[in-house]
């Protein structure tokens, strides 16, 4: 309910005021920026009509050309001018699967790979800081104010480094972060508000550098991301390096120069593009060692050489299906997003796959940017009563490292953010007064197969037996996806946590490779995790059992005492194997060993304990 604004007079309280918000797609090829005017998302255009502002940044001595200018010298001065600069956000070298062939200068540096240019060495983040820059600017000139916030989209297998990347990036740019929006999230926005849709939809969304497939219930407002998948190193990059490879072999080139791949991946992607409406394309170009190059690639070339790539989108899609539990016939409607979704091979397997024709009656260039706008308007309180309810997920497990280098699972995969949760961990010896905390991400059941996010310590745990700590962890996730992990000792209150940023990202297709591999393998790791816990509750009961005898051997016979060093041992041997089933029945050897010797020691206890009372302080 909304009250009666008052003011003192001659002060207006300008109760209407509309707040500058816009959405923004940080695209790998392109990026845009949109805003809300009259109740309409538009994008915005800058002053030569242009919506689309290529994603290329250029460095010189003196100045930095971003858009237009920078593509044009992308072919002359491929070292300065920095394309498909998203791929590398929150990523080391050792991601970088094609930074040999690749025209940039890379500097391994830690935390996040740089690239030395003539202004100086620039990081990813700085560099996508120049687009975010110019798309802030468009859009203050056109709205005619300063802006008080932007929704950021990015991949929704955007990693908690990349996202964090996305942040800084808009933070040196001088925009206020409302919230960083998966990209097939602001899609259903677009979609689900314009067409009053209702029901389950699939987003396909393929863009320059990366491929995420969701699977969305649209229903009254709410927005509901019932599973994702996708491919963080898949896109129309690859398409044109194909196309590139193709053009290599027609004109049997010796190896070339920075500025000649280059000219030649930008004759790759207008190819591409061409043939989006054409059935052949005429490709020449002529190198700087005076090769030519003359051929003519047809559309059925072009499909046959990319067809594994639309069938890699594929998997990822079918896994997504299952994880919702869903059969392709329980899907509504696909809604097609990124300028790569114009490519009539990927219509047309989508549309195969789903078995309807896929919506394509919004720009998939500008849906994720109108998406974005339209989320910014509601969170700038411009339209508090369509303040609709996104319920995105995380797309991978994450959780702790415990005993024996297991992984315990605290928050599953698909689960909706923002979401909290605490599970309850001790201490493995007597006397522990730290506790290393090891979070991780992913499907395996052994923490080394897991990918490590960040490690601190617990200090100040009171001196305890084994066990008899209590050290909450709390795993929190917001709504932009970033992580916080904090460990509490429940008796002392004492403290720790960390903010998750991670180093840099997942490694190209990681993401795809750990769920694979969680499928592939979980026997296995059932297997060894099995063998895993047999350890570490092995080592327990050894340790135990040595400690009461060092403190009341006095109470066994010799027979006895040989009789538990034999199960020790025997247990020691079984636990050099591999069989989990021997090493427990190892364990209950020697439990059966030491129940006599356990039960004298609890007679002992209760006797020293009551030395010296009366019995009616007993009763």
């Amino acid at each position: 309910m909304a009250l009666l604004q008052i003011s003192e007079p001659g002060m207006s309280t300008a109760p209407h005021q509309h707040r500058l918000a816009v959405g923004i797609d940080l695209g790998t090829t392109n990026s845009l920026v949109a805003t809300v005017r009259s109740g309409l998302a538009v994008v915005l255009d800058d002053a030569e009509g242009h919506s689309l502002l290529p994603s290329v940044v250029r460095y010189q001595a003196d100045r930095v050309d971003v858009g237009y200018a920078a593509k044009r010298a992308q072919n002359v001065d491929p070292h300065n001018t920095i394309v498909s600069v998203k791929r590398f956000m929150g990523r080391g070298l050792a991601d970088i699967q094609d930074a040999a062939s690749s025209p940039y200068r890379f500097v391994d540096a830690p935390g996040m790979v740089q690239i030395k240019t003539v202004a100086g060495t620039k990081s990813p983040v700085e560099v996508s800081a120049e687009i975010l820059k110019v798309l802030r600017a468009r859009a203050e000139a056109s709205l005619g104010g300063e802006l008080v916030g932007a929704v950021i989209t990015v991949p929704a297998y955007f990693d908690d480094a990349q996202r964090q990347a996305t942040k800084d990036a808009a933070q040196l740019a001088g925009l206020n972060v409302l919230r960083l929006l998966n990209e097939p999230t602001a899609a259903a926005i677009a979609y689900g508000l314009d067409n009053a849709s209702e029901g389950v939809y699939a987003v396909y969304d393929l863009g320059g550098g990366t491929f995420d497939i969701s699977i969305l219930k649209l229903s009254k407002g709410v927005f509901e991301v019932l599973a994702t998948n996708g491919d963080s190193a898949l896109g129309g990059d690859d398409f044109d390096q194909r196309v590139f490879c193709w053009m290599v072999e027609q004109g049997r080139f010796q190896p070339l120069s920075a500025n000649d791949t280059r000219l030649l991946l930008t004759k790759a992607r207008d190819a591409k593009e061409t043939l989006t409406e054409h059935l052949d394309v005429r490709i020449t170009a002529v190198l700087s060692t005076g090769e030519m190059l003359d051929a003519t690639l047809t559309q059925a070339d072009f499909n046959a050489m990319t067809a594994s790539l639309v069938n890699k989108t594929l998997a990822p899609t079918r896994k997504a299906l299952r994880d919702a539990g869903l059969s392709v016939e329980e899907i509504k409607g696909v809604v097609m997003v990124g300028g790569s979704t114009r490519m009539p091979c990927v219509r047309h397997a989508v549309a195969d796959f789903f078995k309807q024709t896929p919506l394509t009656n919004l720009d998939p260039d500008k849906v994720v940017a109108l998406g974005a706008a339209m989320q910014a308007d509601v969170l700038a309180g411009n339209r508090v009563d369509d303040d609709w309810l996104l319920l995105d997920v995380i797309p991978l497990s994450l959780g702790l490292e415990t005993m024996g280098g297991l992984t315990e699972k605290v928050i599953p995969r698909n689960t909706t953010i923002p979401t909290a949760r605490a599970q309850d961990f001790t201490t493995f010896k007597d006397g522990q007064t730290a506790m290393s905390v090891h979070v991780l991400q992913g499907e395996r059941e052994l923490a080394v197969d897991c990918r490590s996010l960040a490690r601190f310590e617990l200090r100040g745990i009171p001196p305890m037996v084994a066990g008899a700590a209590r050290i909450r962890v709390t795993f929190q996730v917001d709504a932009d996806g970033l992580l916080s992990v904090s460990a509490r000792e429940q008796s002392t209150g004492i403290e720790a946590a960390v903010q998750v940023k991670p180093s840099y990202g997942l490694a190209d297709e990681e993401i795809t490779r750990m769920l694979k591999d969680a499928f592939t393998h979980a026997k296995d790791d059932m297997r060894a995790r099995a063998l895993n816990e047999q350890l570490v509750d092995a080592q327990g009961l050894i340790a135990a059992t040595r400690a009461a005898m060092a403190e009341d051997g006095a109470l066994l016979s010799e027979a006895e005492t040989a009789m538990i060093e034999a199960a020790i041992t025997d247990l020691e041997k079984r636990m050099a194997g591999s069989d989990h089933s021997a090493i427990k029945r190892g364990i209950e050897a020697l439990n059966a060993a030491t129940t006599e010797f356990a039960q004298r020691r609890m007679d002992q206890n209760v006797r020293r304990a009551m030395a010296g009372q009366k019995l009616e302080t007993f009763g």
